[in-house]
């Protein structure tokens, strides 16, 4: 979706004198880089659940935020957090019991061969620190990403998250890939998919760069959120590996049961060499990190030693503790799968009334709804997708867009969302298509 530039005071509507003013002071204090959703931003003060409430009382149906995804201000991570606050916060370099509590609770999420977990404080930092272990492994450079990805803000992820934009030029150890895009794709998307893979780590080879890994979003959430068939992404593993690079999931954006299974990569029947979590790792409390193939961490290990000043702190991993305990406890995951089958059976329903509705896909709660001009031609209806974000903000429901042409609504709301919540979406969509 169009993001307003703070620096043109004609970007934004709708504002009162004192949002106007903090208009202006991001202006003045944050700098040209930072930008605001909506063409009337959103002042938000509170949150609790699936709902949001700006600084006037007014209650926003949340079904864009995937980092609080157990619930804004979930009582349970806020106590844990609050708790371990109260007694010491400090690094991994002293024995405490809490990450250690927290490495066992975490691994026993994953198949029993990642038997190592490393802690970072940002998703960024988690893939970064898997890129340098995959090269010390590999004794490669060479990495194959999709052609919208996303993967960090860091200089070395920067340099592999095409969906930064122009400005931000991919590095020459890089290779892109067009997405598993079934809609346009066809039945063939899955063999085509991992073919496109072994013909990138070639063209690396054939300049001299060897291969060192395949680092995909799990759910392709930039790219336009691309779920099916169950199991594409096992072919695609198997074709990084043959060219001699590890297979990478990105869980930053599909872990922690958004998908309505705890990991996205486990849709496809596909165990990684290594998977980097970050975003609801902590519900909204910074915490990061990723779990490895002991082996593949034995030259990394023997030759560099690992520190993070926050990564793996006491009160982080408390949160992170939390976390998994409310998602079993809750069933969120399940209520994922449930609540998620039940939106896109609504927004099925829609398409039979709006022409506009090209396409309903996703998991769990990760859904993708592509809005398209003609459903013959599936032209991209670029600019009616950005009149309905905005449209279903003025009805306080926030929602955002992704896709190389930014017509796919993206919709991943907090995973305790309720089918009631649901429906007041998919009727807020219905009448926001309707004019």
């Amino acid at each position: 979706m169009a993001m307003i530039n703070a620096f043109d005071p004609n970007a934004v509507s709708g504002l009162n004198e004192r949002e106007r003013e903090m208009v202006a002071r991001r202006r003045r204090l944050l700098g040209p880089a930072y930008r605001l959703f909506y063409e009337h931003p959103v002042h938000l003060v509170r949150g609790e659940g699936a709902w949001l409430f700006d600084a006037e009382g007014n209650r926003f149906l949340d079904c864009y935020n995937n980092v609080a995804s157990m619930g804004h201000a979930h009582p349970r991570v806020v106590e844990a957090i609050a708790k371990q606050s109260a007694r010491i916060n400090t690094h991994t370099r002293y024995l405490h019991d809490t990450v250690l509590d927290y490495a066992e609770a975490l691994l026993a999420t994953f198949p029993a061969s990642l038997g190592h977990a490393m802690f970072t404080c940002t998703g960024s930092e988690a893939n970064d620190l898997a890129l340098r272990i995959a090269r010390a492994h590999t004794g490669g450079e060479g990495i194959v990403v999709t052609s919208l990805s996303y993967h960090g803000v860091t200089s070395a992820l920067a340099e592999l998250s095409p969906s930064l934009g122009e400005g931000v030029p991919l590095g020459r150890h890089v290779e892109t890939v067009a997405p598993p895009d079934a809609y346009r794709g066809g039945a063939d998307m899955p063999a085509r998919f991992a073919a496109d893979i072994t013909a990138a780590f070639a063209r690396l080879r054939r300049h001299g760069i060897r291969p060192c890994a395949l680092l995909v979003d799990t759910m392709f959430t930039s790219d336009g959120v691309f779920a099916d068939p169950p199991g594409f992404l096992a072919q695609a593993a198997e074709a990084a590996r043959a060219a001699g690079a590890l297979f990478i999931a990105d869980e930053v954006q599909p872990g922690f049961g958004r998908t309505g299974a705890m990991w996205g990569f486990q849709r496809h029947g596909v165990e990684p060499d290594m998977v980097t979590m970050g975003k609801p790792m902590g519900n909204g409390h910074p915490v990061a990190g990723l779990v490895i193939k002991p082996e593949l961490l034995e030259r990394f290990g023997g030759q560099a030693r690992y520190f993070n000043t926050f990564g793996g702190n006491p009160v982080s991993a408390a949160a992170g503790l939390a976390v998994l305990q409310v998602l079993a406890e809750e069933g969120l995951a399940e209520n994922a799968a449930k609540v998620g089958a039940h939106l896109r059976a609504g927004l099925n329903t829609l398409a039979a009334r709006h022409e506009a509705i090209g396409d309903v896909r996703g998991a769990g709660l990760s859904v993708g709804l592509e809005l398209v001009t003609d459903r013959a031609t599936k032209e991209p209806a670029t600019a009616l997708t950005g009149r309905v974000v905005n449209a279903l903000r003025e009805k306080r429901v926030l929602i955002s867009a992704s896709g190389p042409a930014a017509n796919i609504l993206k919709i991943r709301p907090p995973l305790c969302l309720s089918a009631e919540q649901a429906d007041m979406f998919i009727e807020a969509l219905d009448q926001v298509l309707a004019g």
